[in-house]
């Protein structure tokens, strides 16, 4: 296998070098300013621990394998392509940000069923002038570090994008048409005379609609597991995750981690390009 190591800034020489060492690669090569393969690696279990302390993110490859050989990427809306959760800023516009983010930790964790937490978190927001929609999406709302160069990259190999959200869809339409996604599904807010009224429209689309949606578009597109990516980073991607031959935790909960293949806990979208190079 091959070892890919990459950080948000430049990896010293002697870090490499321990690496090299402890995995028997036969050569280090650059990938980037702040990327490199290993070539011809083994795994050993100091690796990660090397790598947490001095802040690297690592993982094994393939020999051969590059980005090419995908065809579809279905990600996570709310800190994983974006850097916030959307519910928490828009209870913020009722002053109500602590007591929904802590429900919103605890669905993340899996210590709570989505679909109940968003509902309790939706009721709050009752009352709420749909404005305050538009003012999170423009004054909060940004994309994760490196989300453009992956979304390019992705263009430029023909590979498919979904969006999949327990957000919001006035968040994820907005997003698709931006960025030129190729779908997108989230939940749905009521709104009546301008306010929400605090519930949510239809079914809730949860983990296992999350994993629905990609497995339908998987078929359509006749593709194999192993030629999909899913990158989450909260509980309620995991069903979704599963469905991937390629699952990836972004800045995730420890339960992600724990069950993705890959974890990027330091970089940005980016390192997706790097890892596949």
């Amino acid at each position: 296998m091959n070892l890919i190591i990459q950080s948000t800034r430049a990896i010293p020489s002697a870090q490499l070098d321990r690496l090299t060492g402890l995995t028997t690669a036969t050569r280090i090569e650059q990938i980037s300013a702040h990327a490199y393969r290993l070539r011809e690696a083994r795994q050993h279990d100091a690796v990660a621990t090397i790598c947490h302390d001095h802040q690297l993110d690592y993982g094994y490859v393939r020999p051969g394998q590059q980005l090419s050989d995908f065809g579809l990427v279905v990600m996570d809306m709310d800190s994983t392509l974006i850097t916030i959760e959307c519910i928490d800023e828009i209870a913020d516009m009722q002053g109500l940000k602590p007591q929904v983010a802590a429900i919103t930790e605890s669905a993340m964790r899996g210590e709570m069923d989505f679909a109940e937490s968003l509902r309790r978190r939706v009721a709050l927001l009752e009352g709420l002038d749909e404005g305050a929609l538009q003012r999170v999406y423009d004054e909060r709302l940004q994309l994760n570090p490196g989300a453009e160069i992956m979304l390019a990259a992705l263009k430029q190999h023909g590979i498919r994008t979904l969006l999949v959200s327990g957000g919001f869809a006035f968040f994820t339409e907005r997003l698709k048409q931006r960025l030129c996604l190729d779908c997108a599904h989230a939940n749905t807010l009521e709104i009546v005379n301008g306010k929400l009224t605090g519930k949510v429209l239809g079914d809730i689309l949860d983990a296992q609609a999350k994993a629905d949606w990609l497995v339908k578009m998987r078929d359509e597109l006749e593709l194999q597991a192993e030629q999909v990516i899913a990158m989450g980073d909260g509980a309620n991607d995991l069903k979704m995750m599963a469905q991937a031959g390629t699952s990836i935790a972004y800045h995730a909960k420890a339960v992600v981690r724990s069950q993705a293949g890959y974890a990027f806990n330091f970089v940005g979208l980016d390192g997706l390009v790097h890892l596949f190079a």
